[in-house]
């Protein structure tokens, strides 16, 4: 991995830059929080600050493959298992677990990222992107989480800013 390599969320816009350096190599459209910004467990808020990728789950999974608890269920999404399973928070493809690097702020206590559950994750092709609209998450399109999953190693530097 180059050590260069920084992921930059931006909250207002709804954007995540791949960056090596300075240099932005990837632009992505992503759904942030509807609630908006916040770090207390259990806000359904997108926690800010610097992060790091911790866990990276789902590789050479197919897409739409759907994940409880990190785990692959086997089910792959479709449109008749959203109807059969509504309330499902739809956690697709690949997932990029995210820590919290600055303690109290992001990181331990009721503020703890990780043990929040705070994902880069794939979502159904019909989840708007552009607005916000996650329980917290970093929600991407199925083929844009692939690619970013593949250029990113554990231990990335992930900053989410508004």
């Amino acid at each position: 991995m180059n050590t260069d390599t920084c992921i930059e969320i931006n909250i207002t816009d709804q954007t995540l830059k791949l960056k090596q350096g300075d240099r932005i190599v990837h632009e992505y459209t992503v759904s942030t929080a509807a609630n908006g910004p916040g770090e207390r467990m259990h806000s359904n808020c997108t926690p800010r600050g610097e992060h790091v990728i911790t866990g990276k789950i789902g590789d050479g999974e197919p897409v739409n493959t759907v994940f409880v608890a990190r785990e692959p269920t086997g089910e792959i999404y479709t449109p008749e298992l959203r109807q059969q399973y509504p309330d499902r928070d739809w956690i697709l493809t690949r997932i990029l677990w995210l820590s919290g690097c600055e303690p109290g702020r992001n990181k331990g206590g009721d503020v703890d990222s990780h043990d929040r559950y705070i994902y880069i994750h794939g979502s159904p092709d019909d989840v708007a992107m552009g607005e916000p609209g996650s329980a917290g998450c970093i929600r991407m399109r199925n083929r844009d989480v692939m690619a970013l999953f593949d250029q990113v190693e554990v231990m990335t530097r992930v900053i989410i800013e508004e």
